[in-house]
């Protein structure tokens, strides 16, 4: 019951300060569009063959890169939805435009990181022939609206570091085409936490050159940003701001890194709330990731999250990872989360016929110059 009431006190808390509007503003931000995690079932069942705990991880068992029929089967549920304003229901899918080159990664014996445009990689990964194209058609349909998540989705530092030592666990992910460290399910995701500060400035020539390749890959400036694993530096957030980012992605609080891993500094931030670079922080107050946590009714309580955003006129801006629309390593689990995703649109639609779908850059471009700076 205590617990309960602090869970309740804390959903309404982060809804008090910052911008209000008085419309009905859905933002789905969905994370992880382009990254790969486990290359195929046949890797899977390897590693869990090995001993390791793959089995154990949510991530590993069921997140790879996306294919065909992931993505056409998520924008036909995203269409079936429309707004107030007959606009369709739409995912900010934020983006990794590249990968580990892990040939030549290999053939500069570690020594040296090499990036594989998304592109590429999903030319050598089977049923991806047309993951570009619906991507590009999803933004050209409102459905599926791209946005920058980073160049690549692992610390490159970190990684290069462990590959450099050659274990026999790190050598054999390798081998395979992961990230995966063989323990547990920490795969080296945290892009831009570091070791010392000095990690910073590859971290900032990462970050220049992926907004870079975003607008190669879609045609366009990406206007915001979602921090990996929700940690960075705000020193990094001048290079975001040089490349054309207005908006950042989030949660209330920001993991702030301290050189020692997992042993973060809290920041907190509110819907709207500015930095000295003029960006606003765009954040997270309803969740919705079936695939992650394991609760009797994700419907009913992103609902319940919603009406809490709504009462204090706020938009509702929803977390939903890749991972709950993928079904390459289960299929069943991309269909049981598309008919929850069905359902939910359904009843969002139902329950606040004036509500508007939006992106995180839209709703970013509404919300700027309302607010001051946060100090």
């Amino acid at each position: 019951m205590l617990n309960a009431v602090k869970t309740y006190f804390s959903q309404n808390l982060i809804n008090l300060p910052g911008f209000r509007t008085h419309r009905k503003i859905v933002v789905i931000e969905s994370d992880d569009w382009g990254s790969i995690r486990m290359p195929s079932i046949e890797v899977y069942q390897l590693f869990k063959h090995k001993g390791m705990g793959v089995a154990d991880s949510d991530y590993n068992r069921l997140d790879t890169l996306e294919n065909n029929e992931d993505m056409t089967l998520l924008l036909e549920t995203l269409s079936r939805h429309t707004d107030a304003y007959g606009k369709p229901a739409v995912l900010t899918a934020n983006m990794v435009v590249g990968n580990p080159d892990f040939v030549k990664i290999r053939e500069a014996e570690f020594q040296t990181y090499f990036v594989e445009p998304v592109e590429q990689t999903l030319s050598v990964y089977p049923q991806r022939d047309q993951v570009l194209q619906l991507w590009q058609q999803g933004n050209k349909l409102g459905l599926f609206h791209p946005q920058f998540h980073g160049r690549e989705h692992v610390n490159v530092v970190r990684w290069m570091e462990a590959l450099r030592k050659k274990t026999p666990e790190i050598m054999f992910t390798f081998q395979h085409r992961t990230t995966f460290s063989g323990n547990g399910d920490y795969n080296f995701m945290e892009v831009l936490d570091y070791n010392t500060p000095a990690d910073m400035k590859l971290m900032k020539q990462g970050l220049r050159e992926g907004l870079d390749m975003f607008e190669e890959l879609f045609g366009f400036r990406s206007k915001s940003f979602i921090p990996p694993c929700y940690t960075w530096d705000s020193h990094v957030e001048e290079e975001l701001a040089l490349g054309g980012v207005k908006y950042i992605q989030g949660l209330v609080v920001q993991s702030v890194p301290t050189g020692t891993f997992e042993n973060y500094k809290r920041k907190y931030h509110y819907m709207g709330s500015r930095n000295r670079h003029g960006q606003s922080y765009l954040t997270r107050n309803c969740f919705f990731e079936p695939a992650l946590n394991k609760i009797s009714d994700p419907v009913g309580e992103c609902l319940r999250r919603i009406n809490i955003a709504f009462k204090w006129n706020k938009p509702a801006i929803i977390g939903s990872h890749r991972i709950n629309y993928i079904g390459a390593l289960d299929p069943k689990n991309r269909a049981g989360n598309l008919k929850l995703l069905n359902a939910l649109l359904k009843k969002i639609t139902q329950k606040w016929p004036d509500v508007e779908f939006m992106t995180s850059d839209k709703l970013g471009d509404f919300m700027n110059g309302v607010l001051g700076d946060e100090s």
